[in-house]
């Protein structure tokens, strides 16, 4: 398969093998995007593991070795790392490096690696939005992409080269490719993405503080709701500490909104208000179709999870 040079990175460097950064080297394999592929993570184990699975071609044993000669750099570890990452590989990058990376907050990613990056080097911070609660090389798969959106946010003044050549790369990739505003981007990701994880380990805590006293009642009937998020509630937690500490003015705004709207209906309940009820569960429901039209969730049922049949159950 040949794929525009546009598109491609001869040497491309992967930091960190979990969810995706390891999705993105059998990614890169599966539509043969870079020459060659060089991966480092910070464990010993997990640099094992992607040998095993043969992610990469080469592994590095350390960061200064992995971005040698790398024309594009990913990082794709929890935002919080950046910036020591960035100081330490800095010296090694050759010129005209690309350093992107993987992180759901934007400004901090900026603002932890521009100032460490040598002059004749170009950020150019992306954020493919797509992910699974589950964690780890073993984790990845080559169509995690497909379909879905990477934003991109490059600094002011960023290269137009090196900022085109990432959106190529995310299009090759499968993915919708949309520029933006880092400081924007943050907020949008506080509404879609970082306050719903908020809500949902907070309401599973809840849960786990009520099964002491329910004898385990909230666990054992579980709805679809409480299931849901409890699926959400199990991803990363040293990625998702580092996102709300990394974009906590964004998050304590849209926080401050969502308690302002909780409280309303809270006055809705208790003054028996249906109307108000019934127009705000209209509302969502309608924003919930406009996802599925988009093409961002299915409409099949129970969200087209896998069941097991009778004869299946319990033969784990």
């Amino acid at each position: 398969m040949s794929v525009p040079q546009s598109q491609s990175f001869n040497h491309l460097t992967i930091i960190g093998l979990g969810l995706i950064g390891g999705s993105i080297a059998r990614a890169v394999k599966a539509v043969g995007l870079s020459t060659h592929v060089t991966a480092y993570d910070a464990s010993e184990a997990v640099r094992d593991r992607v040998r095993e699975l043969g992610l990469a071609d080469t592994v590095a044993e350390t960061l200064e070795a992995a971005v040698a000669d790398s024309d594009c750099v990913i990082l794709c570890t929890p935002v919080g790392t950046f910036e020591g990452i960035a100081q330490a590989m800095a010296p090694h990058l050759k010129p005209g490096a690309i350093v992107s990376d993987v992180g759901s907050t934007k400004g901090s990613a900026i603002a932890a690696v521009a100032p460490h990056l040598p002059e004749q080097c170009h950020l150019v911070p992306a954020h493919p939005v797509a992910g699974t609660e589950n964690s780890g090389p073993d984790a990845g798969f080559a169509t995690l992409f497909k379909g879905r959106w990477c934003i991109v946010t490059p600094p002011e003044g960023a290269d137009e080269t090196a900022v085109a050549r990432v959106c190529d790369f995310w299009t090759a990739l499968g993915s919708n490719v949309e520029v933006m505003d880092a400081q924007h981007h943050d907020r949008v990701l506080a509404v879609t993405s970082h306050i719903p994880h908020l809500i949902a380990y907070t309401i599973v805590g809840t849960a786990s503080d009520l099964e002491q006293v329910t004898e385990s009642e909230v666990i054992k009937f579980s709805a679809g709701g409480f299931r849901d998020f409890t699926r959400i509630a199990a991803s990363d937690p040293t990625m998702w500490r580092d996102v709300f500490l990394n974009n906590r003015e964004a998050v304590l705004e849209i926080l401050q909104r969502f308690n302002e709207d909780l409280t309303a209906l809270q006055r809705a309940i208790r003054w028996g208000d249906g109307d108000a009820l019934f127009n705000l569960f209209s509302r969502t429901r309608h924003i919930r179709r406009t996802i599925i039209d988009a093409g961002q969730d299915t409409a099949r049922p129970d969200f087209g999870r896998e069941t097991a049949t009778p004869s299946a159950a319990g033969t784990e």
